[in-house]
């Protein structure tokens, strides 16, 4: 062994002999410890090293033993809210925290809209105003990195570093919703407030799962039991992803009407029949006229070809495409695209490039949420011989198959919509940490399967209390309204997956923020999330602290039906902003129509010129809908239907 390489193994020896604890990666300096409670610390070390650990709140000593593996853990009881504090944790060698709080912590959870932040790609409500003024030392935040694993982990990923103090540098990427929640409770309580944010944008509530739990659920039990068959191996997963995958979509195939026999039937000239409608692009097509369809759509546009550009190649630009398309030019497949968020630039041979008419046929496939081909109008172009022919505007469109028609697909192992994957990599390390309570907003990647959201749902809230032992308040969001106000929609998906949400309320300890009077018609991610925060800070100011304030808005007790009338009863007064809106009525046929409302109190009576024999009432029942009741403290009705 040369000089070199014997001064590294004796360097080892000496950092490895000498080397400090490990902590899990969210204990960090700035931290806040629940007060009142126990708190867990675990670590590692060399096996069999006595460790202590010393907080500055007793200054009492607190000893344990490392393991054979080297681990160990160590109960320490918190203090009331307060702090500075340090915590100094040793096996010969110490780490010092510092900085530490204790007060109330808050798990906040969820997909996009939970994930919002301040700024970067959210752009909340007046959000530089709300960056420069987001100096709050007493507020933490603690930011979990994106990670899917197949089995639980015994510790997260953090951004930041870990934990920091509120200021305009540290909430700018940070969940808004977490930190308006977390400046609301700090300015009614007055004690240190810590909000950990764990999202991710477009996942759905099996992600966020454990597989014991999410096992029990119906359309789970055959893929968690594939997972343990395979003992969680990726590749075998995948391999088994690809083959269904495969079968699905040879299903779906040859259930599109726009295919005969395998053979696409659209993609040689114009199509002119009267099932084909027109859509300007781009644009999501849940705005312009399809509402939430997720399926394959159909897309022509005839283009005249200069003669200059005869025998050129031709560029296709198409924008951005969600999910996946397969475009055709001139009865010919010229190129196929994945990914929502990918621009689409295809090449046309030169030898299919003809004067006169050109034909783009592009079927276009969305498998939830928005669809379409979107972006801005300058990337939707054809371009040859140094010039362009715009493409955006109108484009005709036909509907190939809805996904209502067909299984669900199979999801990749490698997406954070796979089950178990997100309370794996991201939530598991966490429950053996302390916390007050957990707020929620998520639901959007679920719409459309609300049959089995209502089990899904209130599983995994039992679920998480289960894995932290402790039954803490759980308060959640539901969906704000979305889409293109339609006045009469007894069908909507939106609609059944609130109504979905609402079941979890069953639940003891639970709370539910309603939004259906603070969304965008044309945005998925509404800005207003001070009102959002707001809404949920009272559920827990109300029922978690006690403070003598209303936390919801009124429900829907009982109906009874007098001749053409039907009158519904609230739980408390009501009263509209302007004239009452929101309702719909049928009678024996199941037909639903608008209803005039009046207000009477507690009571509202409905009626309707098409309904003679009323039988049973909706309010708010649409993906966007015009709602405009409120109980005397401001607080929306909760939509609800009467033929439950």
């Amino acid at each position: 062994m040369n000089r070199y390489k014997l001064l590294l193994f004796f360097l080892g020896v000496v950092l490895t002999v000498h080397a400090k604890v490990t902590l899990p990666s969210y204990f960090t300096n700035n931290m806040v410890v629940q007060q009142n409670t126990t708190l867990t610390i675990p670590g590692k070390t060399k096996a069999g090293k006595k460790v202590s650990v010393t907080v500055s709140w007793d200054n009492k000593k607190y000893i344990t033993k490392a393991d054979a593996k080297g681990t160990f853990q160590i109960e320490i009881p918190t203090p009331s809210a307060g702090g500075p504090y340090t915590i100094t944790v040793s096996d010969g060698s110490p780490l010092t925290l510092k900085n530490v709080m204790a007060g109330e912590v808050w798990f906040c959870s969820g997909q996009s809209n939970m994930e919002m932040p301040v700024a970067g790609w959210g752009k909340v409500l007046n959000y530089e105003k709300e960056v420069a003024e987001a100096q709050y030392p007493s507020i933490r935040l603690l930011q979990v990195k994106k990670k899917m694993a197949y089995t639980p982990q015994e510790d997260i990923e953090v951004n930041s570093g870990g934990w920091n103090e509120c200021s305009p540098a540290t909430v700018a990427e940070f969940s808004s919703v977490a930190y308006f929640y977390a400046r609301t409770l700090w300015k009614e309580l007055n004690v240190p407030i810590g909000v950990i944010d764990c999202t991710w944008g477009g996942t759905p509530a099996e992600a966020w799962t454990s597989i014991a739990s999410l096992g029990q659920v119906m359309g789970f039990q055959e893929e968690t039991a594939r997972m343990r068959k395979v003992n969680f191996d990726k590749d075998e997963l995948k391999a088994s992803y690809q083959e269904a995958s495969e079968d699905w979509k040879k299903f779906m195939f040859n259930r599109d009407k726009g295919f005969r026999e395998g053979k696409p039937q659209w993609i040689s000239q114009l199509q002119a029949t009267n099932e084909w409608k027109q859509m300007d692009l781009p644009g999501y097509w849940e705005g312009k006229g399809l509402g939430n369809f997720d399926g394959a759509v159909w897309f022509q546009k005839e283009i005249e070809i200069p003669a200059a550009w005869a025998n050129q190649e031709m560029k296709l630009s198409l924008g951005m495409i969600d999910d996946e398309d397969i475009t055709y030019y001139n009865g010919v497949e010229i190129a196929k695209g994945y990914r929502h968020n990918s621009p689409r630039v295809y090449t046309i041979p030169a030898a299919s490039v003809k004067a006169g008419k050109g034909v783009i046929t592009i079927r276009v496939t969305d498998f939830g949420g928005e669809g379409g081909i979107h972006g801005n109008p300058e990337t939707l172009f054809a371009e040859a011989n140094g010039q362009k022919i715009a493409l955006s505007g109108a484009w005709n469109y036909r509907t190939g198959i809805s996904l209502n028609e067909l299984p669900s697909p199979p999801v990749s192992p490698e997406s954070s919509g796979y089950p178990c994957v997100l309370y794996n990599g991201m939530v598991h390390a966490l429950t053996s940490f302390p916390i007050k309570g957990a707020i929620w907003y998520q639901g959007e990647a679920n719409v459309g399967r609300d049959k089995q959201y209502k089990h899904l749902f209130s599983t995994m809230i039992a679920d998480w209390r289960k894995q932290w032992k402790e039954e803490f308040p759980f308060y959640f969001v539901q969906l704000a309204n979305y889409l293109q106000r339609v006045e009469v929609q007894p069908e909507s998906k939106w609609a059944a997956l609130r109504e979905a949400q609402a079941e979890a309320l069953y639940l003891k300890n639970t709370g539910m923020a309603v939004t259906i009077d603070i969304g965008e018609a044309h945005d998925i991610h509404p800005k207003n999330k001070q009102e959002v925060a707001r809404r949920l800070a009272i559920q827990a100011l109300s029922k978690t602290y006690q403070k003598e304030i209303t936390p919801d808005g009124p429900f829907y007790q009982t109906h009874s039906i007098t001749g053409n009338t039907f009158l519904v009863s609230l739980d408390r007064e009501v009263q509209a902003t302007g004239t009452p809106k929101g309702f719909i009525l049928a009678g024996p046929d199941g037909v639903y129509y608008p209803a005039s409302a009046v207000i009477r109190g507690k009571e509202v009576i409905l009626s309707s010129p098409q309904v003679e024999f009323p039988q049973a009432a909706r309010y708010g029942w649409a993906d966007n809908p015009e709602c405009n009741l409120y109980g005397k403290d401001g607080l929306p009705v909760v939509p609800f239907r009467t033929d439950k």
